[in-house]
């Protein structure tokens, strides 16, 4: 399979698993295979909850406008980024995590507001960061180990102040590096974890053992370890895309930024042709607060090509 089939699975496979499982969010477990008990059916991307069939939430708005910058400024370019997100916030999206909304409207520098931020609550190390970057992984796999992770911990760090998340991107940006090799790209853990700061080293090497169940969480999805450890285990202990997506939803509560990260480990190992085309066919990505923008498949495919070329 060629690197570029699974540079373009990991962004359209991200996108796919926010729709999916955006109608289920802050549900139970279980709740997509009781509504769809035979995979392969059809039917599953439902809409709902506020969400159309197809329809790709803030997870996935957010990650195109990372592509977008960087493919626009040539590299990474953060005052662009969070100039992007800034104006994306003030339009008023469907959906914003709390914290996003709160540094990226509190009126603080691009540099001092998620730092800020931290320094009041003692908290932030959601998903939202997470939950956006399958396309600067994507974007970053052609520079290496050190450059991808470097990357991911600096874009994480736009919204999130606390390392602990900074960490979880720089895991998902490294696995998603090494997964175009073919051979499965968990193998890579021991080593990337390696590579984690000492400080946040054992809780990511706990939701990242090859023996974590998501019911092991002592947090709620939302968070950024029971988050990445649940898209690590729903990859680990599936065979296809299709499945990786059910048992991922099936977790339940933050079920859209679950299957998103999910999506985009399964589609960087599977790649694009694995993912079910009922899936993709319906996806579309609004972008509130720039026009009427709304791009669809073939607009998603294109931007990952040019973020892998």
């Amino acid at each position: 399979m060629k690197r570029m089939e699974r540079a373009i699975g990991a962004v359209v496979g991200s996108a796919v698993g926010d729709a999916l499982g955006a109608p289920f969010e802050f549900g139970p477990e279980g709740a997509f295979s009781a509504r769809f008990p035979r995979p392969g059916v059809g039917g599953e991307m439902c809409g709902g909850g506020g969400w159309d069939s197809g329809e790709a939430t803030d997870d996935t708005q957010m990650a195109v406008l990372v592509g977008e910058s960087l493919l626009d400024l040539g590299g990474l370019d953060l005052p662009d980024i969070c100039a992007r997100f800034r104006k994306w916030a003030a339009s008023e999206p469907k959906d914003i995590g709390l914290q996003t909304e709160d540094v990226l409207t509190n009126g603080m520098p691009w540099d001092r507001a998620a730092a800020v931020h931290f320094r009041v609550n003692q908290r932030a190390a959601g998903n939202g960061f997470l939950m956006r970057a399958s396309t600067s992984a994507v974007h970053f796999a052609r520079a290496g180990q050190s450059a991808t992770m470097d990357a991911a911990r600096r874009i994480a760090a736009l919204t999130h102040g606390d390392r602990a998340a900074w960490e979880g991107t720089a895991v998902f940006h490294e696995i998603v590096r090494v997964a175009p090799t073919g051979s499965n790209p968990l193998d890579a853990l021991p080593g990337i974890l390696a590579l984690v700061h000492p400080d946040h080293r054992p809780r990511y090497a706990t939701v990242l053992a090859a023996d974590w169940h998501p019911d092991q969480a002592t947090e709620f999805n939302g968070a950024v370890w029971p988050c990445s450890g649940s898209a690590v285990w729903a990859l680990r202990t599936t065979t296809t895309f299709e499945e990786a997506l059910r048992a991922a939803i099936d977790t339940g509560g933050d079920t859209d930024t679950v299957a998103a990260v999910t999506g985009g480990l399964a589609g960087a190992y599977y790649g694009l042709d694995a993912i079910p085309e009922r899936w993709t066919e319906p996806l579309h990505v609004p972008l509130p607060g720039f026009g009427r923008r709304v791009l669809s498949l073939r607009e998603l495919v294109g931007l990952a090509q040019r973020l892998g070329g």
